[in-house]
């Protein structure tokens, strides 16, 4: 890792471990779930979203009521037309900069900062299948680490109880039956900071993990799976929330044989991932898919360590891994291994090159992941809401170019790490 970059982990930490800084921002292009507005202004104070508006006088009596003087040019950032949007929120992802979120503390610290300047404020910290042992102890460290910044939302695990058939880069010497003890020792190691974890509901006991993890507080995600319909239906009529990745790792559409993208789109519970990069989803299936379960798409990246770094050679838990244009690819078998996604490619991707409108584009990587878990709402976990520009909603905020959309400067609960 370069030097500049390990004085930008250094910089986004220290930022996440400081305090919230008033915030005032005007002449901006809003886009958010809920539309797009000209000459917007947010003011923001504790870490949360005070007031926005249009109007010049209501932004400078905003700006007196947290402390920030209107007259003062430095106090205050002239968009100068640039969009504003809420922080980008990536529920799958397992790291970035030569990093993965299972390398202990200071791993998660780096992937972090290499998501964290590309506008993900928030992260749920995707974790490999591996020995249930290994798997405890990275719980352990996701656990400890979201004590102390507020960025993280807690762990993903992707694994162990996947399908055999469907096992995609993840390890099959480690794959396991979800019985119930198993499901209970992951979620003592947790200590409630497990969000997600994908299952195949298929498996002897994936229905039964399913009711159990969701009972626990746990949003179960159908996904790696090789299931029918009527089961796939059957898991997230016992509690599944999220669908794993659409289209990949999972059998596909059939007319005879629908399997169980169509049991997570009928059903309107189901927040359903997708991977917008034109390689694991190519460009017409990412349209079809927003048109199949409008406002209920969530952009993830599944990112690798590979992710914002050369081609070359990596690794995925224990398994070899190669990279070359950008795609990643097990070094035994071939298969696809993680994704070098950014939010903020996907989100350029859609706007520019799919003609998707920028409310749903930003919708599908802000407001609808955070709804998988609740997080667009007040809750234990962020406090605020996440998801829109708006008051009472936490200041999680982007200044993007407008043409390219490419992420200029980066705020997280009230905290400037770009």
């Amino acid at each position: 890792m370069t030097q500049t970059r390990e004085r930008t982990v250094e910089q986004v930490t220290a930022a996440l471990a400081g305090e919230p800084q008033a915030v005032a921002i005007h002449h901006a292009r809003k886009v958010d779930a809920r539309g797009v507005q000209d000459h917007f202004w947010v003011v923001c104070a504790n870490g949360t979203i005070f007031a926005t508006g249009t109007g010049e006088e209501e932004f400078e009596s905003a700006c007196r009521s947290v402390g920030i003087d209107p007259a003062d040019d430095n106090a205050i950032i002239d968009a100068q037309g640039r969009i504003l949007t809420p922080g980008y929120v990536d529920i799958h992802a397992h790291g970035a900069w030569e990093h993965s979120f299972d390398d202990g503390p200071e791993g998660i610290d780096i992937a972090r900062a290499g998501h964290a300047v590309h506008g993900t404020t928030r992260q749920v910290l995707s974790l490999i299948t591996n020995p249930v042992d290994v798997i405890c102890r990275n719980l352990k460290n996701v656990r400890a680490k979201m004590d102390e910044r507020p960025d993280i939302l807690g762990a993903h695990l992707e694994g162990p109880f996947l399908a055999l058939a469907r096992k995609g880069a993840h390890d099959p010497e480690c794959l396991k039956d979800p019985v119930p003890e198993l499901v209970d020792e992951l979620l003592e190691a947790a200590d409630g900071c497990i969000r997600q974890i994908t299952i195949a509901p298929e498996l002897p006991h994936g229905i039964s993990a399913i009711k159990q993890f969701a009972a626990a507080g746990v949003v179960p995600a159908v996904g790696h799976c090789d299931a029918d319909y009527e089961t796939a239906k059957r898991g997230f009529d016992a509690g599944a929330g999220i669908m794993t990745h659409m289209f990949n790792a999972m059998n596909g559409l059939h007319h005879r044989k629908p399997g169980p993208i169509p049991a997570a789109v009928e059903d309107p519970r189901v927040v359903i991932e997708l991977i917008n990069d034109g390689f694991h989803v190519q460009n017409p299936m990412v349209e079809l898919g927003f048109g199949f379960a409008p406002h209920r798409i969530a952009f993830v990246t599944d990112a690798m360590a590979a992710t914002d770094c050369p081609d070359g050679a990596y690794k995925l838990g224990a398994l070899d891994v190669n990279v070359v244009d950008g795609h990643a690819r097990l070094v035994s078998n071939g298969a696809i291994a993680g994704s070098t996604l950014l939010l903020e490619v996907a989100v350029q991707r859609a706007v520019n090159e799919l003609g998707i409108a920028a409310p749903a584009a930003v919708e599908a990587a802000t407001l609808t992941p955070a709804k998988a878990f609740g997080f667009d709402r007040p809750n234990p976990v962020t406090g605020a809401p996440l998801g829109l520009v708006a008051p009472g909603y936490a200041a999680d905020l982007l200044l993007t170019d407008p043409t390219t959309w490419q992420v200029g400067e980066v705020w997280c609960a009230g905290r400037k790490l770009k």
